[in-house]
């Protein structure tokens, strides 16, 4: 007869999303982990072998459900679309900047890491022809400026995700604003 698991593995999976976001990769280490969920620290282990399998299956959850929201979006009005992947993208900002860390994975020695990596990767490249779509459609209808670079555009559009909300606004409501500051801009009319 095996031993109980005191936890799920959504709830090891959403400790793990809490633990880097606070501590970071580096700071995050399975001795933490466990301090922070009941039982043994070897229950852990009933789920996932080693850190950088915990942190790959965090990702590639974290990821999944941006690309399933992402992908429900109706695409019918390309500016509300738009607006709507920001503010996707915007609920999982602070992650965002930890899939940065990504590369710091060491997959040599574990298949589920690097294939839960490389579905991170896909899911990007999905994501990133989601919003060139998008924009190819806001510069047909008329929505963009033609004078400057499409790919300076969904620069700026994408790096929105990482400003600081200094004003502390509900994320629905910083979302919006930093949409309307990226299309409509900050000098007057």
């Amino acid at each position: 007869m095996g031993r109980k698991k005191n936890y799920s593995e959504a709830e090891l999976l959403d400790m793990t999303k809490k633990l880097l976001l606070e501590h970071g990769y580096e700071g995050f280490h399975l001795k933490l982990l466990s301090e922070h969920l009941p039982g043994a620290r070897s229950t852990l282990y009933m789920y996932y072998p080693n850190k950088e399998e915990i942190v790959a299956a965090c990702m590639k959850r974290v990821t999944r459900d941006v690309l399933e929201k992402a992908s429900a979006v109706d695409e019918t009005s390309t500016l509300e679309a738009l607006r709507q992947l920001l503010d996707i993208y915007i609920e999982e900002s602070e992650f965002h900047q930890l899939l940065g860390d990504a590369h710091k994975i060491r997959t040599e020695h574990s298949t589920a890491a690097a294939s839960d990596l490389a579905y991170v990767d896909e899911a990007h490249e999905t994501l990133k022809e989601q919003l060139s779509r998008l924009f190819g459609r806001a510069l047909a209808e008329g929505h963009l400026r033609r004078d400057i670079p499409l790919p300076a555009q969904i620069s700026v559009f994408f790096n929105l995700v990482n400003a600081p909300n200094m004003m502390n606004l509900p994320r629905s409501e910083w979302s919006r604003l930093l949409f309307e500051l990226w299309f409509k801009g900050t000098a007057e009319e």
